[in-house]
């Protein structure tokens, strides 16, 4: 059964101050995590043929340019579109008011996507330090995220997510943006787990998430943080 409390204080964090997303995304480089990730996979032989099959899928998106600043947005902003399609769009307006008063509210998932994008690629620029003795910095991250523990986070959290909230990864999985969720996984969780729990357990559980996100923003416009 979904937290209705719990999910409605994560979302509040995020719309009200979409910029504390920075500290919700891993982006390319994790050492400790993706060394974590690598041993495991080394000795998760159940699975391995799985695994590959997925790396095959991983080296065709990445030929094919995945890994670049519009592929993330849009990964992100699909979330985002099925998380507003249970609302109207006076719901959005209200919803999402306070992170700009400039504009309808609801085309403010723009920004919230844009900016967990920025942190993103911000993050992967930290990266290409690591590799600038390289010819071609890419190519070398390429590489690293084919072979190393960050493919392995890609796949088992690509995997997760389908366990999860496997409406959320049929949308993503069409365009294999499944591959790019572990970049912004923590900083999208809460309104996965608000869609889900829509999908799951009904529109009303849904209304009761929104409902008491609208009660804390209202009580708490300028605390940052909710409770």
């Amino acid at each position: 059964m979904a937290d209705v409390e719990d999910i409605a204080r994560r979302l509040c964090n995020i719309i009200a101050s979409p910029d504390t997303v920075t500290g919700l995304i891993n982006g390319w480089l994790s050492v400790p995590l993706d060394y974590g990730y690598l041993v495991y996979g080394i000795f998760d032989t159940d699975t391995r043929y799985a695994r590959e099959t997925q790396r095959i899928r991983m080296f065709t998106a990445i030929k094919n340019d995945i890994l670049n600043y519009e592929n993330i947005f849009n990964a992100v902003k699909i979330i985002f579109k099925e998380f507003n399609r249970y609302l109207t769009e006076a719901e959005q307006d209200k919803l999402y008011r306070t992170v700009t008063t400039s504009i309808a509210g609801r085309i403010s998932t723009n920004i919230i996507a844009s900016t967990i994008a920025k942190h993103v690629i911000e993050r992967t620029s930290f990266t290409f330090v690591v590799f600038k003795g390289k010819d071609n910095p890419i190519t070398a991250l390429s590489t690293l995220l084919l072979f190393g523990g960050m493919a392995e986070r890609s796949i088992r959290t690509s995997d997760k997510l389908k366990s999860d909230a496997p409406e959320v990864y049929e949308l993503l999985r069409h365009r294999d943006y499944d591959l790019l969720y572990f970049l912004f996984a923590d900083a999208v969780q809460p309104f996965v787990d608000a869609i889900h729990a829509g999908y799951s357990e009904g529109k009303p559980v849904f209304n009761q998430i929104i409902k008491k996100v609208n009660e804390k923003l209202n009580t708490h416009t300028t605390a940052g943080v909710y409770e």
